[in-house]
């Protein structure tokens, strides 16, 4: 069967370029049966899967719209916490130097006082030995005056020279005198 086919083809004048008319008929034909069933049956399904595709892609976009502005309002949230923790820290930060400026101030405020509370008690104690010091000067002079008057009284003094021996004499004990008290200090 298949020699009587080709023995067919090789007798007839036929050219491969060029479709004999049945075979062009036949093949338009079973183009167009194809090309109906594909607009009938592919295409609705193809338009109907890309349709899902195009819907599914849309709302993984609005889905990733609606979760970038979650993020941003998220963000922004972040954003503006950030900012009031920053200036809680400020005022925190000035509300201690305020703090350490106060405890300073008490602190030399009660240095201060402590030092005139010293100084006062240095006052009164130098008062008191000033005090002491007159009291025992005065018994010393009074008891001098009383030596310096016996002396007089018991030594005659007729002369300028006895007078002026006398009075070098008192000078040089009282010089003596005031120098071991000086040196008991």
């Amino acid at each position: 069967m298949y020699t009587t086919i080709v023995a067919a083809a090789s007798e007839s004048n036929h050219s491969l370029l060029v479709p004999e008319v049945p075979d062009l008929f036949w093949g338009s034909v079973g183009f167009i049966v194809v090309i109906v069933v594909f607009i009938r049956v592919a295409l609705p399904r193809l338009n109907a899967l890309l349709d899902a595709r195009s819907k599914a892609i849309e709302g993984r976009i609005d889905e990733a719209k609606h979760a970038r502005e979650e993020a941003e309002a998220v963000l922004e949230r972040y954003q503006q916490q950030l900012a009031d923790a920053r200036t809680e820290a400020g005022r925190i930060r000035e509300a201690a130097r305020d703090d350490a400026k106060q405890i300073r101030a008490e602190l030399v405020e009660q240095a201060q006082a402590e030092a005139a509370r010293i100084v006062a008690g240095a006052r009164t104690q130098i008062q008191s030995e000033r005090d002491a010091a007159v009291q025992s000067l005065r018994a010393e002079v009074g008891s001098l005056a009383l030596d310096l008057a016996s002396a007089v009284v018991t030594e005659h003094l007729a002369t300028d020279a006895n007078a002026q021996a006398f009075v070098d004499r008192f000078l040089e004990d009282l010089r003596i005198e005031q120098s071991t008290q000086d040196a008991t200090r």
